[in-house]
């Protein structure tokens, strides 16, 4: 694996040495480089260098220029304005720095951090015995993306799925089970998801008429529930068997997002139950929290409710049940002790933020959290209607996120079969390509915008050819494989001696970035921004194919062959970075 320094950072270090040896008394300075529309890169530190040595910056900008080493990197740079410097790249510098991304295999050259640390990432939180809907898809495919990601840049990552496998409501439903032994009995022995949310469904909707209507059966539930919490063998595999159920259905809408969810990645509320009366007496005995009308709270300065008065992190209730903050508190003092993490990320809907807060806050009064192991929440956003409310069906009721899949597939099959006659594709292909044109439009609207932000979901635009859209890239792709195909034997090759046309230019310069902002999608956990690259990356390629015909007979074979390298490194960057939102690239559409 070999790492391939960027010409912008190869830039940025010959300019700041060029600075540092013109301008001795301005110490280690930046030079702000940023690309430019005015040349390929523009610096802009000497400016504010310039008021720091009380000089002209133009001039100060000359110095600076004349320090720099002749290399092959820098074909033309010039002052302009007040002491910007714009800068102009040797072609020759940008095909050889692509070539040695290429020969860098699936990893195109960007590096893994060697000395990256073990990130926990909580995402993907279903209710058991409950329907996944609309809600969910948000945490489930931010979460997934940002693990890809984070594994990619080197990152060792934990998936954990925090599943609602506890509470009260499991005591009415597990006597309801006992009363009715074969209420999640399958006809025929089916196994599906559909089937099991079925039994799941017609239970719960059972259990909840008796429990609201018959006073005996809602005492005897009450009791079931102190029987799960006190650990009753029968009551435990009564309760596993809704969970048993819970995740046929689960992973089948896992399958559907094209999500890979394993055993081992889901520990529920349930996983932390022996933790919580420790968690509560650290607390207490550490005096980071207090009881406060018999329960146990967590107090801060900055947290204060309409009255003025301060509002508590409630760790054990006044009847002696434990809060959501317990189980989330004992869950962190599990990962950073037995699973030895550096981080944990959340990918959480922003109305949960506060709770966060307060619960970040909490383990770092109690030493869980420290300056070497950190706690960040990813908030998301709400899914919205075409009308800017709140995702519902015509009826008000939340979408199921079964239907919602079933129907982007849909209409991506329909849009998929349309062009299907003209590359010629199977049956088999339109089904499997529907498939993910439509999950990869549901991601990429999802992903493409900051995840703290509210989206329309507005399938007609999502599964469109035009704008920015999973389809758009999908098809850039599928067109760079059909170039291939038709290419015959003639072959990808890197020619650095080539000059270069300015689509050619353009589309090499932004193919070069694509370490640099994997780098900083990881480090901020924004994945949107790797939306946009590709999403450009696109775009660029696009007018590319338009400008510089690839196979034209009147082009020289090493013409052909250089824009056939640009063809292929940008279908293996449209890939891997596609791969990496969880989104799948068809090799024809």
């Amino acid at each position: 694996m070999a790492s391939v320094t960027s010409l912008a950072s190869t830039l940025q270090q010959q300019l700041a040495d060029a600075l540092t040896a013109a301008l001795p008394d301005a110490g280690t300075a930046d030079p702000l480089l940023r690309r430019s529309d005015r040349a390929d890169f523009q610096a802009n530190g000497i400016l504010a260098l310039a008021k720091k040595l009380k000089g002209n910056p133009r001039e100060l900008a000359a110095q600076v220029t004349d320090a720099l080493p002749a290399s092959d990197l820098i074909k033309d740079i010039e002052v302009s304005g007040p002491g910007f410097l714009n800068v102009t790249l040797t072609d020759r510098a940008i095909t050889a720095t692509l070539a040695a991304r290429a020969a860098d295999g699936d990893r195109l050259g960007v590096p893994a951090d060697e000395a990256a640390g073990t990130t926990v990432v909580d995402y993907a939180q279903p209710n058991v015995a409950k329907e996944m809907h609309v809600g969910h898809l948000r945490s489930a495919v931010i979460g997934d993306a940002m693990v890809r990601i984070l594994e990619f840049t080197g990152e060792s990552v934990v998936r954990r799925h925090h599943i609602g496998d506890w509470g009260t409501q499991f005591g009415m439903l597990i006597q309801y089970l006992v009363e009715h032994p074969h209420e999640l009995d399958h006809e025929g022995g089916q196994e599906d998801g559909e089937a099991a949310m079925s039994s799941l469904n017609r239970l719960y909707k059972a259990s909840r008429v008796l429990f609201d209507s018959d006073e005996e059966f809602k005492a005897r539930s009450r009791d079931r529930v102190v029987a799960l919490q006190a650990g009753d063998a029968e009551t435990l595999a009564m309760w596993q068997r809704f969970v048993d159920e819970s995740k046929i259905y689960f992973y089948s809408v896992f399958d559907k997002l094209d999500m890979e969810i394993s055993d081992p990645d889901i520990v529920g509320e349930s996983g932390y139950n022996d933790m919580l009366e420790e968690t509560c007496r650290i607390l207490e005995e550490t005096g980071v929290a207090v009881r406060s009308e018999g329960a146990l709270c967590v107090f801060f300065d900055d947290v204060l409710g309409p009255d003025g008065n301060k509002v508590p992190l409630i760790v054990k209730k006044t009847n002696g049940g434990y809060g959501y903050a317990a189980t989330d508190l004992s869950a962190i003092r599990d990962r950073v002790r037995n699973l030895k993490v550096d981080t944990l990320l959340y990918v959480v809907d922003a109305r949960q933020s506060l709770h966060f807060k307060m619960v970040f806050e909490t383990a770092r009064r109690a030493g869980w959290l420290n300056e070497d192991v950190k706690a960040h929440h990813l908030p998301f956003g709400t899914v919205l209607g075409k009308d800017g409310k709140p995702f519902k069906t015509r009826e008000g009721v939340t979408v199921r996120l079964e239907d919602l899949l079933d129907e982007a597939v849909e209409r991506a099959t329909a849009v998929v079969r349309e062009k299907a006659g003209k590359v010629g594709l199977s049956e088999q292909e339109i089904v499997e390509n529907g498939r993910y044109v439509g999950v990869g439009a549901v991601k990429y609207a999802d992903l493409s915008t900051s995840a703290v932000r509210d989206y329309k979901f507005d399938l007609d635009q999502m599964v469109s050819l035009n704008g920015d859209t999973s389809v758009y890239i999908q098809y850039a792709y599928a067109r760079s494989q059909s170039i291939k195909r038709q290419a015959g034997d003639a072959k990808a090759v890197a020619h650095p001696e080539l000059e270069l046309a300015p689509a050619e230019r353009a589309l090499g310069l932004h193919l070069d970035q694509f370490g640099e902002v994997l780098a900083e999608v990881a480090a901020q956990y924004e994945p949107h921004k790797l939306a946009a690259y590709l999403y450009q990356l696109a775009s660029l390629f696009t007018t590319f194919y338009d400008q510089c015909h690839v196979l034209s007979e009147d082009n020289p074979a090493e013409v052909v062959e250089n824009r056939l390298f640009l063809c292929d490194l940008t279908a293996r960057t449209l890939h891997r970075g596609m791969a990496l939102l969880g989104i799948r690239t068809p090799e024809r559409l």
